[in-house]
């Protein structure tokens, strides 16, 4: 008797490779003039201001809401109620602008939230198919590890890019330590392909985060310091990179990145 999976290597079950990827990789094979368009891009956050100019309409919203520990979505239109969702938002519009963006709102107007919520939001992108998951969010608490740990294991299988922000202070947090997500920090610069490789993990990936620009409650936008920034830069340029390649798997995308990175 076979062991297991090893059907899965014989030739007459074999796939045809999803992607090839050539030699070198180069900027203009990587995206080139891709826009993003036909790729759904979850913003996990704080909900988002779709009336701003700089993020444009919604292909979907829903709103996590947990009261005595009993966890409700509220699928529709919702606000911003802090304006972080809305910045991460317009930040991946720069990369990708035709991208379809999905509001998952687990955050609430102090930019807090509880794990339940934040569980709930990533099983929801998760069930709706959502190619890329920005998470410019951790949690630090420990009880959560199993549950999220299962959770990025199941988005890694599915081809789902989780994108996730460390935490602005030197302490560990997750999912973004999780190696299988593409962990982003802050560095400076400004653009959406500006991209830096960190070869000593769990941080992989840099991008702009320093005193950037970014689109804010009212329409406006005001100067911002965080690696939540720097995560919906990945995002976006993640986006771009599957309008044009939208059956490449999260390792595929890691060296497309790596290649590509400043």
């Amino acid at each position: 008797m076979r062991p297991a999976w090893s059907w899965q290597f014989e030739q007459a079950n074999a796939a045809p490779q999803a992607l090839r990827i050539p030699a070198p990789i180069t900027r203009q094979w990587a995206w080139g003039d891709s826009t993003g368009a036909g790729v759904r891009v979850a913003v996990i956050d704080s909900g988002i201001d779709a009336s701003h100019p700089a993020v444009g309409p919604l292909a979907g919203a829903v709103a996590v809401e947990v009261s005595q520990e009993k966890v409700q979505l509220v699928e529709g239109e919702h606000e911003d109620l802090f304006g972080h969702g809305t910045a991460c938002a317009g930040l991946i519009r720069r990369a990708a602008p035709d991208a379809e963006l999905y509001s998952v709102r687990v955050l609430g107007s102090t930019l807090s939230g509880t794990g339940a919520a934040l569980l709930a939001g990533f099983r929801w992108a998760l069930d709706h198919d959502i190619q890329v998951i920005n998470l410019s969010l951790s949690t630090r608490r420990r009880e959560h590890y199993a549950a999220l740990h299962e959770l990025v294991d199941r988005a890694y299988f599915r081809n789902t890019m989780l994108v996730a922000a460390v935490n602005n202070v030197p302490a560990a947090s997750y999912p973004s330590e999780f190696s299988s997500v593409f962990s982003v920090a802050a560095c400076s610069g400004d653009g959406p392909f500006v991209l830096r490789y960190n070869p000593s993990p769990p941080v992989e990936w840099g991008a702009p985060g320093i005193a950037v620009e970014v689109p804010w409650l009212g329409g406006g936008t005001v100067t911002a310091t965080g690696n939540s920034f720097a995560a919906a830069h990945v995002s976006g340029l993640i986006a771009r990179i599957l309008g044009k390649h939208p059956n490449a798997t999260p390792f595929q995308v890691k060296t497309i990145l790596h290649a590509t990175a400043d």
